[in-house]
């Protein structure tokens, strides 16, 4: 069993809202470590309940106290579980980078000056050490069209490169594409800048919904669900935000499939998990529906299969996710395990899914996963443990809790450095379900 962990609090969390925005299974990443510091990007108020404000945190390992900037000349008013805010560091400049408050709308993106998370006590922690808020990426213009229609941003470090991938959606629920973007050294200048590498996933009616990015060893993992599309009255019209409701017409029963891909080359070229290649961005290529061998696993739409759950990739390059799916007749959350020498896919059972929450999984430095587990109507957590000795034929349980709540996100580069598995949710304010508090559980592992 994991002994207790230790908790601090970030801020108040805006329980008041019907849609969270604090911990949500699709940020990569809301909380992350980087040379001894680590970092946390959520929303909360100020005297009134509205509107809310980004504030960012950071603090210095292991102890250090909690330090939050706010970011107050931008007011987040949208009631919607998609406009969270995503937090990314680039390792070659020290950029700290922001992307929030989308769906389906324009970029809203911020950076830091260089060199704030390089050396961190030389940049006293304020709100000007960020830029204001821009509509495009550096060194690409606004014009750029998949800027115009913006979900889903996720960042992905390259620790070995020092540079930084960006990925988004542009389209709607079941009708999307995904973009991938380099921050990196400009070839002419000392400066890091943007390049766009392509629409690395595209959605041929239908819409591709990743687990995560991820970097392993030279090489960068990606795993999704199809959404398949279908057609509603007004579906064609420019003004039309049907899909913008938290369960429109094109929901989770339209998943399909588990697919996988790999690039050598931080998004160039991308292979099929035989290593054939199936998409060269340089030559507007991409992975679509027909790509040959990206399936994984055939899992028919209806079958309870959710989008955006979780990926992680361990040091030997075994690919990992967790997802569920109804295919025994209940609920079941699913370890699929890509291994990396054969590259077969296992699929194996955890145990049942209270509800409708995603989990999150964790790896450690050595191969054992940690399956971070809620129930939302419950308010519990559970933390489950499978280990690489035994092949991953069991998940015991190693932890339980209640008064949490939220999708728990997790800080994988802090537990790879120093065995902390730092979750990221919401917690009861004391004596009151209602109110909640953004925290950080640190489990010693």
């Amino acid at each position: 069993m994991l002994a207790k962990p230790t908790i601090t609090i970030l801020g108040p969390d805006p329980s008041h809202r019907r849609c969270v925005l604090n911990g949500n299974a699709f940020q990569q990443d809301a909380i992350a470590s980087f040379r001894g510091w680590q970092y946390a990007a959520f929303y909360s108020f100020l005297d009134a309940p509205e509107p809310l404000y980004i504030h960012l945190g950071r603090r210095k390992l292991p102890t250090g106290p909690w330090e939050v900037l706010l970011l107050k000349d931008y007011p987040q008013t949208t009631d919607d579980g998609h406009n969270t805010v995503q937090l990314g560091i680039c390792p070659g400049d020290g950029s700290i980078h922001l992307s929030f408050d989308h769906h389906c709308d324009k970029l809203r993106y911020r950076i830091s000056k260089p060199s704030v998370a390089l050396d961190p006590p030389s940049y006293p922690w304020s709100p000007d050490l960020f830029f204001p808020t821009q509509e495009h990426l550096p060194g690409l213009p606004k014009t750029h069209t998949p800027f115009h229609y913006v979900t889903y941003p996720r960042f992905l470090p390259i620790p070995d490169s020092g540079e930084l991938l960006f990925t988004l959606r542009d389209g709607k629920a079941g009708l999307g594409n995904d973009h991938l973007y380099l921050y990196a050294r400009s070839p002419s200048e000392s400066s890091y800048t943007f390049t766009y590498l392509g629409q690395y996933l595209t959605g041929r009616w239908s819409n591709p919904y990743i687990h995560g990015l991820d970097y392993r060893a030279g090489k960068v993992h990606v795993t999704w669900v199809w959404r398949e599309w279908v057609c509603y009255k007004g579906w064609d019209d420019p003004a039309d935000t049907q899909h913008k409701m938290q369960a429109g017409p094109n929901g989770a029963e339209n998943n399909r499939d588990m697919c996988y891909a790999w690039s050598p080359d931080l998004g160039r070229t991308w292979k099929n998990s035989d290593g054939a290649t199936i998409a060269d961005l340089a030559k507007e290529e991409t992975i679509d529906n027909d790509s040959k061998g990206i399936t994984a696993f055939s899992i028919p739409k209806g079958s309870g299969l959710t989008n955006q759950e979780a990926q992680v990739v361990d040091g030997g390059g075994g690919v990992h996710v967790l997802n569920r799916d109804t295919l025994d007749g209940k609920v079941i959350w699913r370890h699929y395990h890509r291994s990396p020498d054969a590259g077969v896919w296992t699929k194996r059972p955890v145990c049942p899914a209270p509800g409708s929450a995603r989990g999150k999984l964790a790896v450690t430095a050595g191969g054992d996963l940690y399956f971070i587990l809620p129930d939302r109507e419950k308010s519990e957590l559970r933390i489950l443990r499978g280990t690489s000795a035994t092949g991953f034929s069991a998940y015991d349980e190693v932890w339980a809790g209640k008064g949490l709540s939220g999708e728990p996100l997790i800080d994988m580069s802090r537990l790879e450095d120093d065995g902390t598995l730092s979750v990221f949710l919401r917690m009861d304010f004391p004596g009151s379900e209602k109110r909640k508090n953004v925290v950080v559980l640190d489990f010693q592992l």
